[in-house]
């Protein structure tokens, strides 16, 4: 396609006006981008001796190995996939997000990294109770935290210059072919984006135009923010000339966020969450990342029983993990809130006997009922010492990187900040806007949780690194998904140890999801009937959805004498995921 035709940015759509189209594309017709889960076990998973990364995307994917032949590490790498995301999968990937990363040196030794967006200063307990202002528009905007985590991050661990490290991103910005997704997603969100003039500029066409696959696709506005940031560091995002920017797209639409927001906010690091299972060493984000505790609990609450011997996709193993989830989602509801402004007992909540105590009301012929199971209390311990997307990656050295990013909806508040070119996020909709009162993701929070200023919203991003018995790296993992990351991780995992499938299969197959309210077990297509039959009879409410989660894998499997052998899983629920390695 040559470049007269290409779309550079910002486009004439908020000149002419933007004009959606009437009818969607064949392409884009029907709930999903992908078609409904059905993988053959002749699907391989992406293999290597030396190096592997897992992305949602196949250029984030290759910035990442460009990065890590160059001599950079596994934080290299996953920096570098991290600000490309933001350029090719802008739904998800971002600028304007936040997350969290979990670090896992070749030495064994752990770390992470907090980068949780903030509510603006300006924010009030209140301000949620009506409408739907914290999932759409300016005043759903927490105070963005990607940038701040990917460069103190690379900071501390990485080993090649921040320029390298950027320039994958930056030349996808100066121009990249639209992919199948996005070109479906662009069409399908053009009313939401038509809904503001930044957004409806870069991110609609004029005449209702619709965007094609492998069209050009040129953002110049976004280009020049990720060279500011390359330029000065955090203050080439959190001050100057794109702060200034921020700033002026909040006014526009009566947002919260000011120049002390931006340039009071930092990344935290934080100890990894260390529990285990069957052995191995489960390294995963705490507070305010609800998805750590809820694994540990999850698969403590399961350890006790055979799942292999009970069978892949059995009523049985159904059952007993759609309990334990239910339990994990029970506390937390409760417990769970931003362990700067409120107690979190995090240790305490993953303890085995506390786990144990929670499932012994379990009736393997019964499924319980939400409104019977309450959050736990936990005994306290001894202290020591003082839509989302995912990337997994893997050095030749041994170090291992899972890290999570989101804006958390779909393209998150639908805003993009004009003259800096990405989209901000909708994360205030993560707290607990009134009690009782279900976020966008279904999800009922508690008091811990609700709205204050510069506090961190709950989140149920899962980021996690495994290692095996003997110590040695074994699995790097993480999903998009919402609510339904925490089911989605925990499957990934069990599909591996339990079930002894490979990266591809585990990643691959139908998965289900319960979180305590609305009580229904939620499950995708593929499950044998005698499965679903079962759990009906146990008295389980069923809900089938099209699909959920899109997990990204890397699993490492040693020889006799030790030699590595890398797997990588992309998940086929989301057209642009991709595992490859060297």
């Amino acid at each position: 396609m040559s470049l007269a035709r290409a779309v550079v940015l910002p486009v004439l759509a908020a000149l002419l006006g933007a004009v959606c189209p009437t009818a969607p594309s064949p392409a884009a017709e029907g709930p999903s981008v992908a078609p409904p889960v059905a993988v053959a076990d002749s699907v391989e998973p992406a293999r290597s001796a030396s190096a592997m990364v897992s992305t949602g995307h196949p250029e984030a994917s290759r910035a990442g190995l460009r990065v890590l032949r160059q001599g950079g590490n596994a934080v290299d790498a996953a920096v570098a996939i991290g600000f490309a995301l933001s350029v090719v999968s802008p739904d998800a990937g971002n600028l304007g997000g936040g997350g969290f990363m979990v670090i896992r040196r070749a030495d064994g030794s752990a770390t992470s990294w907090d980068f949780r967006e903030t509510a603006p200063q300006r924010a009030w307990r209140e301000m949620y109770v009506e409408g739907n202002s914290s999932q759409r528009g300016h005043r759903a905007v927490g105070v963005p935290g990607t940038v701040a985590g990917l460069l103190a991050a690379h900071a501390a661990e990485g080993k090649l210059p921040l320029a390298d490290v950027m320039a994958p991103a930056i030349s996808l910005a100066e121009g990249q072919y639209l992919s199948g997704r996005n070109a479906i997603l662009f069409n399908r969100y053009c009313d939401d984006f038509a809904a503001f003039e930044s957004t409806a500029r870069y991110f609609t066409k004029p005449g209702g135009e619709l965007f094609s696959p492998g069209e050009r696709f040129v953002q110049a506005d976004l280009a020049a923010t990720l060279r500011r940031i390359r330029d000065d560091g955090r203050d080439g995002f959190y001050r100057g000339q794109t702060a200034d920017l921020i700033v002026a797209e909040m006014e526009r639409g009566d947002g919260l966020i000011t120049h002390d927001d931006l340039a009071s906010y930092r990344a935290v690091e934080r100890p990894a969450l260390e529990s285990s299972y069957r052995g191995h060493r489960v390294l995963a984000m705490g507070p305010p990342a609800s998805g750590g505790i809820a694994l540990a609990q999850a698969l403590r609450a399961v350890e006790p029983v055979d799942l292999g011997r009970l069978g892949f996709q059995s009523p049985e193993v159904v059952h007993l993990a759609g309990e334990a989830l239910r339990r994990a989602f029970a506390d937390r509801a409760h417990w769970l809130g931003d362990p700067d402004f409120v107690d979190v007992p995090a240790e305490a909540l993953i303890q085995p006997r506390y786990v144990a105590s929670r499932m012994a009301t379990f009736d393997p012929g019964r499924a319980s009922r939400s409104l019977d199971v309450t959050h736990g209390t936990p005994p306290p311990v001894p202290r020591e010492g003082t839509e989302t997307t995912h990337l997994s990656v893997v050095d030749a050295e041994g170090n291992a990187v899972a890290l999570t990013v989101t804006l958390n909806d779909y393209f998150g508040s639908k805003v993009v900040v004009g003259g800096a070119g990405f989209f901000l996020n909708d994360e205030m909709d993560d707290f607990t806007s009134a009690p009782g009162r279900p976020n966008g993701w279904g999800l009922v929070q508690g008091e811990r949780n609700a709205v204050a200023p510069g506090k961190r919203m709950v989140s149920s991003m899962t980021p996690v690194i495994l290692e095996d018995p003997e110590g040695r790296l074994f699995m790097v993992a993480g999903s998009p998904g919402g609510a339904r990351i925490i089911s989605t991780v925990f499957e990934v995992v069990t599909n591996v140890i339990d079930f002894g499938l490979d990266a591809q299969q585990a990643v691959s197959r139908p998965r289900f999801h319960h979180q305590w309210l609305p009580d229904e077990l939620e499950h995708e297509s593929g499950f044998p009937d005698a499965t679903l039959d079962g759990l009906r009879q146990r008295g389980w409410s069923l809900d089938q959805l099209t699909r959920f989660g899109a997990a990204n894998i890397v699993v490492v499997r040693y020889g006799p004498d030790g030699t590595r052998a890398l797997e990588g899983g992309a998940d086929p629920r989301r057209d642009d995921d991709d595992a490859r390695g060297y």
